[in-house]
């Protein structure tokens, strides 16, 4: 790496904390060892009540630039906030597919989804005592056609100070076909970042992360992440230990050991400093 490159501070982002026990405890040591510096928290998951949050709260007492952020739930296998809240399977959020379709053929009813967002917010402001430092989406969902407007708009209304998260990488057109998934979320976030921009909501700069999470060598992806990351970019990571929960709740969860391994261990801490990346 070239010595001589600017240092850069990157927010490394742990998503779901609260979908069980397992992962709360791996995002917890993570943060303490200062080898992330946020969280999001799922507050429609099993694993979000008071004491999780408070062991949480305790683990950012001893890292001082974690943030800690609302992660918006309206997908599978997890129940609304609001008894109004439609569409549902089987008294469910929908399922992705489902959802993305939906949306594409603006067959959502943004007023529901924005009075989830709301109850959603307020469910993270009632068990932390104040409102989320930022806001994201659990799949990406926030992104998406007739979610994004009122999703925006329910962080503007309920926490107006946050900032939001967008999904798309910044670099050349012709290193962007690699990978399916990060496309699209490129192409959805360009919509998004569009309507934040007229609502006068923050939001990251870039973002990297995305993959289909079957790749074993999670260095290898991390250290292209952090390549393409400027200043101030986001990385999103889901690490953590796989409980019974977990299984019963989420098909990724292998991978998150792999990738808790990898980012608790010296490797990481090396490629940061070779990047001249901070966390601080």
């Amino acid at each position: 790496m070239n010595g001589n490159q600017p240092q850069r501070r990157i927010r490394l982002c742990a998503d779901d904390y609260g979908i069980s026990p397992g992962v709360n405890r791996a995002i917890r040591d993570l943060i303490e060892r200062e080898r992330v510096n946020a969280t999001s928290v799922m507050v429609v998951g099993p694993a979000a009540g008071r004491e999780e949050v408070g062991i949480l709260e305790a683990a950012v007492a001893h890292n001082p630039h974690c943030l800690i952020g609302l992660h918006v739930t309206l997908t599978a296998p997890f129940h609304p906030l609001t008894l109004h809240y439609r569409p549902l399977q089987g008294g469910l959020f929908p399922p992705l597919s489902k959802m993305l379709r939906a949306s594409l053929s603006r067959r959502l009813e943004p007023e529901m989804i924005f009075d989830e967002v709301k109850a959603q917010i307020a469910a993270f402001a009632e068990r932390f005592g104040r409102a989320p430092d930022y806001v994201d989406g659990h799949q990406h969902v926030q992104i998406f056609p007739q979610v994004r407007g009122a999703f925006l708009s329910a962080v503007k209304n309920a926490a107006p100070g946050a900032w939001v998260r967008q999904c798309g990488r910044r670099r050349p057109l012709a290193r962007r076909f690699g990978m399916p998934k990060a496309l699209l979320l490129d192409v959805l976030s360009a919509g998004f970042r569009r309507q934040a921009v007229r609502a006068g909501v923050r939001f990251n700069p870039a973002f990297a992360g995305a993959y289909d999470f079957t790749t074993p060598d999670f260095g290898a992806l991390m250290q292209d992440f952090l390549g393409g990351s400027p200043d101030d970019g986001l990385i999103m990571c889901h690490p953590g230990f796989v409980d019974d929960t977990l299984i019963a709740l989420d098909p990724v969860t292998d991978q998150r050991e792999r990738e808790y391994a990898f980012l608790s261990g010296d490797g990481f801490r090396d490629m940061l400093a070779a990047n001249r990346v901070t966390l601080g």
